[in-house]
């Protein structure tokens, strides 16, 4: 007969098996960690490329003449106080415009006669073709993409600029107009007259 005293005492698991389990936890744990930085990491890359007009990444993908047709008036080249014709260093000029349903951001501009222009456009919702009177050239501005051309006026005089690319109902309103006047005129004019052709 067993005596009522004694104990049953078990005996420890051997050190080899504690520190298996020990490994398979510390696994268990740098798993778990490893999984939840993927989730944040690609929860922050849903959330903040959408939005991002000029990552590191969609430069790279898309290139210098890609812009979000979204925020391209919030940030980077075709925020409003850079649209208009501007002075190059090499002695030219570069207009940006933007195009959208149903009119051409500025609605004038006036640029220097006998000049390089340097003419970049972007569309911030449809393709629209901006054709400009009295001469063969037509500029299409696509959404997404900056459109560059190189042109040259070789006399002053006012050039109406329509759009020749159905975008809508308001398709017909859709027009600029482009000025150009002698150099000397256009050096005096300061950056809102060159956007503004009342004040001509």
């Amino acid at each position: 007969m067993p005596n009522s005293n004694s104990k049953v005492v078990l005996a420890p698991p051997p050190a080899e098996e504690q520190s298996g389990g020990e490994v398979k936890s510390s696994a268990r744990k740098m798993i778990r960690v490893a999984l939840i930085s993927i989730t944040l990491v690609c929860v922050w890359l849903t959330v903040r490329f959408p939005f991002q007009a000029e990552s590191g990444l969609e430069y790279l993908l898309n290139g210098p003449n890609s812009v979000n047709p979204q925020t391209l008036h919030l940030r980077g080249e075709f925020v409003e106080s850079n649209l208009g014709s501007t002075d190059d260093a090499g002695g030219g000029v570069t207009v940006r415009m933007i195009a959208e349903q149903y009119l051409f951001v500025p609605q004038c501009v006036v640029v220097p006669a006998g000049v390089p222009i340097r003419f970049r456009i972007t569309s911030a919702d449809v393709v629209h073709k901006l054709t400009i009177s009295g001469t063969e050239d037509q500029i299409k501005a696509v959404p997404g993409y900056v459109v560059e051309t190189r042109l040259q006026f070789p006399r002053a005089g006012v050039y109406e600029m329509p759009c020749h690319e159905f975008c809508g109902p308001g398709h017909y309103t859709m027009r600029s107009r482009l000025i150009a006047v002698p150099p000397e005129a256009f050096r005096n004019l300061s950056r809102e007259a060159r956007r503004d052709c009342a004040l001509q």
